[in-house]
């Protein structure tokens, strides 16, 4: 075929796109604007890399917010069980944690990223690092500038992947400063926004002195709806952890119509009556922090929070005010965490701009992978293993524009 394509960043999207193409009568050429390579995803390794689920397909899809099914037909030709098979391509073994997700055997990203690299080298990928794109000359190249001899470069190429990542995290790479050169191009770009991230309340002085403490066991649901269970964490600006990022797509939503009320259990597992059975017995001179600890086996931190947020009208003295506030605590959040504190983004190209291999229709030679796209998902494994499949859907699709273009 001799062929050269150009892959504009370094991360899980932009390697897998890249690794479709190498040794294939393609020479393949990544640039990044950062000193080394996925930078974002060793980070996500460091606590132990979640890779990706074990849940059944059909379960796993229904995670993404995808009315349109364009992330479940990638999941189709590359899921996590094709994920699982890739890494141990790699000689990168595979095991299911307690909770169904799954991880490298050693659990972090350098050992897997290090034999990838290497494989990549090996098949012809040349890299070149700390190079800044910047859009397109008007004949068609592309300008990237070099930010270690702090010179522009121009450089041209017989397909184009972006996968420069969303907007979080900018200090890893993901800026977003993309979107100025493909807003140029009338590519339509749904703005970017925090996903996966924490949530600002207005918390009192004495709420503070419990920031950091975990909230276990709990259940968080948004305006009546979207009900999950989990941990979160109380910070000193309002909420985090898991279950936050999980419900942030709701919360996000629920934000755009002014402030958002939700409401937590902060006994899931115990109802009404057995709460108010338990409570049959008299407090007596006990506080009712120690009463409700010795009672009902809930924490400091959650009996800070009630005290904190069961408002004027309620009295924890009168027992059918605590069971009802213990069970439908209301808060109100304020706003997201700022869009570079986040995990990843929702916004991006939007779909309609891509055709069914991720090209982009304006732009016939051009596709697109990873969080530049307008899609959105959990932590867990399910955003990364979307990543890897745009990467390796796109690389597919640039094999098969190259094919059709030479005919």
């Amino acid at each position: 075929m001799n062929k050269k394509v150009i892959v504009i960043g370094a991360g899980p999207a932009g390697l897998m796109a890249a690794e479709q193409l190498a040794g294939h009568g393609v020479q393949v050429d990544i640039y990044d604007a950062m000193p080394s390579v996925a930078r974002k995803f060793l980070r996500a390794g460091i606590g132990g890399l979640n890779i990706t689920h074990s849940e059944p397909l059909p379960q796993f899809i229904a995670r993404y917010q995808d009315s349109d099914g364009r992330v479940a037909s990638w999941l189709q030709s590359f899921g996590p069980e094709e994920l699982r098979q890739w890494c141990a391509g790699l000689g990168i073994e595979t095991f299911v944690g307690s909770s169904g997700r799954v991880f490298p055997a050693q659990k972090k990203a350098a050992p897997l990223l290090r034999r990838w690299l290497s494989r990549l080298r090996q098949a012809g990928v040349r890299f070149h690092l700390q190079h800044q794109w910047q859009g397109w000359q008007s004949d068609g190249q592309l300008r990237l500038f070099d930010r270690h001899e702090q010179q522009p470069v121009l450089v041209s190429a017989d397909a184009v992947i972006l996968a420069m990542g969303g907007g979080s995290w900018k200090k890893l790479g993901s800026d977003g400063q993309w979107q100025a050169a493909l807003t140029e191009r009338d590519v339509v770009i749904a703005p970017l926004q925090p996903s996966n991230c924490g949530f600002n309340l207005s918390w009192t002085d004495y709420i503070q002195q419990f920031a950091g403490q975990a909230l276990k066991s709990v259940a968080l649901s948004v305006d009546g709806c979207h009900f999950r269970k989990g941990e979160m964490v109380l910070s000193h600006y309002g909420l985090e952890g898991s279950l936050v990022y999980a419900m942030s797509r709701p919360i996000r939503e629920c934000l755009q119509t002014g402030k958002c009320h939700v409401w937590v259990d902060l006994l899931p597992d115990l109802s009404e009556d057995k709460i108010r059975a338990r409570l049959s017995k008299p407090r007596g001179k006990e506080s009712m922090s120690s009463y409700l600890r010795k009672r009902l086996n809930l924490s400091g931190v959650k009996y800070a929070l009630l005290r904190e947020c069961s408002g004027p009208d309620c009295d924890l003295n009168r027992h059918e005010d605590l069971i009802r506030t213990i069970k439908t605590l209301k808060l109100v959040i304020d706003s997201p965490r700022p869009i570079d504190e986040a995990i990843s983004t929702a916004g991006g190209i939007q779909f309609s701009e891509l055709d069914e291999q991720l090209m982009l229709k304006r732009l016939p030679g051009v596709f697109a992978a990873g969080e530049m796209l307008d899609w959105d998902a959990p932590t867990g494994g399910y955003l990364l293993t979307a990543c890897f499949a745009s990467g390796y859907l796109a690389g597919q699709g640039v094999r098969q524009w190259l094919t059709s273009i030479e005919r």
